[in-house]
């Protein structure tokens, strides 16, 4: 099939958080499409945020923030969450909230899982910053674990894609990583280099 050159404004499909951050002791919760792991050991995450928002501020106040994972059942508040701004909106009665360690990172009680980070370095773009926290405390729901690890269609999470603007759910189970690939590598007759 013909590749079609469509222009740098595709991206991949990405995880809905909302970003919480306490702005002038008031907290405050941001919906965030860029967020990601960014390194294993200390385990940190890294979130993409628009310069011209409320929430770097709170994050350069208490270098803290957290990331709430929402279900979809939660997907109105979520959206309202991106849709009105800290500066002019209190969101911190949308959520039920509460505090780990950090003290000044507030996370939402109806999200199944939740993570407090602070904050190691702030990386400015043109448009945005990229925050990356070291993760100080992760808080999950009992029913949305299963054996000791998270049973991810019980957390039901939100997916955005753009530029369609659109939200999705986590589609069914297709194989399990560091693993499918094997039959390739023994056809192959290489040596896997740590799972890479």
């Amino acid at each position: 099939m013909e590749k079609l050159q469509i222009g740098p404004n595709f991206f991949i499909p990405m995880p809905v958080v909302l970003v919480g951050t306490q702005v002038s002791g008031k907290a405050n919760f941001m919906t965030v499409g860029w967020c990601s792991r960014a390194n294993a050991n200390p385990p940190m995450i890294a979130c993409g945020i628009g310069n011209h928002h409320y929430t770097p501020a709170g994050i350069a106040e208490t270098k803290t923030f957290s990331v709430n994972i929402p279900s979809t059942g939660l997907l109105a508040k979520c959206d309202y969450c991106g849709l009105v701004s800290g500066k002019m909106t209190d969101k911190s009665g949308v959520f039920d909230v509460f505090y780990g360690s950090l003290k000044t990172a507030p996370m939402i009680k109806e999200c199944p899982v939740t993570i407090e980070c602070r904050l190691v370095q702030a990386v400015p773009l043109p448009t945005n910053t990229l925050f990356i926290g070291e993760i100080a405390g992760v808080y999950a729901d009992g029913e949305v674990m299963k054996d000791g690890k998270p049973d991810f269609p019980g957390i039901d999470p939100l997916f955005l894609t753009m530029p369609d603007n659109r939200y999705w759910t986590l589609g069914k189970y297709a194989g399990d990583a560091w693993s499918a690939g094997k039959a390739l590598i023994r056809e192959s007759g290489q040596v896997p280099e740590n799972g890479q």
